[in-house]
């Protein structure tokens, strides 16, 4: 972990805290965000989060290469790919899993290329030797859901379709959905559409999810969140306004983009079964999220679905890409891919 990491984890977690404590005295989540809403609808960000630019360069001695490819130029929506420096010396190429990661920022923040999600990849690509392609997606409000969930989708296709070099060390018959936060939720929504046209996006098959601290919420309060309704890190001022600013102009947190739960669940989760697709969510008792986590396990596992749940005590929202001594817990997880169809089977420490 650098310097420069552990610098701007702790700065980013001294802000949240910062606007936890403005939205519970004052209830302004605008300015506990350092954001303003624009008469268009249009968010001014006052605060925009230290970037990493890519390191394409193979003669620098760098574990991990990444550069960043556009996607939807209209859209201006792009990706950074990972790569195992070491894979370019190999001879014959070796096929890596890969590995399709959605950041997270309650859908109106963030990007590929703050170094919160940059450098976790970096990490988990030298942890897994895996291909990691991290997406950029369309924010809120400007573009409100399902832009995101649409930006998703057409990521897997341009995967499909693109002729990078980098990504002929991919084995796209070992592709993985994941995502933090916000973007647990766009994994777990693009793994509902991609099911719905699996033949669509051949070779690409995916055999799984990795949620992270997924966001989701409902009208009812959960009882993690009324336990941790003034959590030093999304106190539920923030979570209402990020649902207020990305579901569709009218809708509550109801919304099946919000709540998955709603009539008993999308149906196109009995072809999570069928594909034989297996499902991990990580969570801890210090997230406010906690308790829809574990509902969405249940869920699951009504279904039918081969998930597993991966919880902890104490910690806090954000803490498996944030802290590098529990992403582990995430890499310990995804090296299985190498030899074990078996998330359940329970690991060395």
């Amino acid at each position: 972990m650098t310097l420069l990491t552990m610098v701007t984890a702790f700065s980013i977690y001294l802000i949240l805290i910062h606007a936890s404590m403005l939205a519970n005295s004052a209830m302004d989540p605008y300015k506990a965000l350092n954001i303003i809403l624009n008469p268009n609808g249009t968010l001014t960000r006052l605060s925009i989060p230290p970037q990493s630019p890519p390191s394409p360069d193979p003669s620098l001695p760098t574990p991990v290469l990444s550069k960043d490819l556009p996607i939807n130029k209209f859209n201006h929506t792009w990706a950074r790919i990972y790569l195992p420096h070491k894979a370019l010396h190999h001879s014959p190429r070796p096929k890596l899993p890969l590995i399709v990661f959605y950041h997270g920022g309650g859908f109106i923040f963030d990007s590929p290329a703050s170094i919160y999600s940059h450098d976790f990849c970096i990490r988990m690509t030298n942890a897994t030797q895996s291909v990691v392609v991290s997406v950029d997606y369309r924010l809120a409000p400007e573009h409100r859901l399902p832009a995101a969930y649409e930006d998703s989708v057409e990521a897997l296709h341009w995967i499909k379709a693109s002729n990078d070099a980098w990504l002929r060390h991919a084995d796209y018959s070992r592709c993985y959905l994941m995502g933090e936060s916000a973007g647990g939720n766009i994994a777990y929504t693009a793994g509902l559409r991609a099911a719905a046209e699996v033949d669509k996006l051949k070779p690409l098959k995916i055999k799984g999810l990795i949620l992270i601290q997924p966001f989701f919420g409902g009208r009812k309060r959960s009882p993690s969140e009324i336990r941790l309704a003034e959590d030093t890190t999304i106190p539920l001022p923030i979570t209402d306004l990020m649902w207020n600013l990305s579901l569709p102009v009218g809708a509550d947190r109801d919304h099946p983009y919000s709540n998955p739960f709603v009539n008993g669940g999308d149906k196109i989760l009995d072809e999570f079964k069928v594909y034989g697709w297996r499902v991990a969510v990580f969570g801890c008792e210090g997230d406010p999220l906690v308790d829809r986590e574990r509902e969405l396990v249940k869920l699951l596992e009504q279904k039918g679905v081969h998930v597993v749940g991966k919880f902890y005590e104490g910690g806090r929202h954000g803490i498996f890409v944030g802290d590098p001594s529990m992403s582990v817990q995430v890499f310990r997880l995804l090296k299985t891919l190498h030899w074990l169809h078996d998330w359940s089977v329970t690991l060395p420490h």
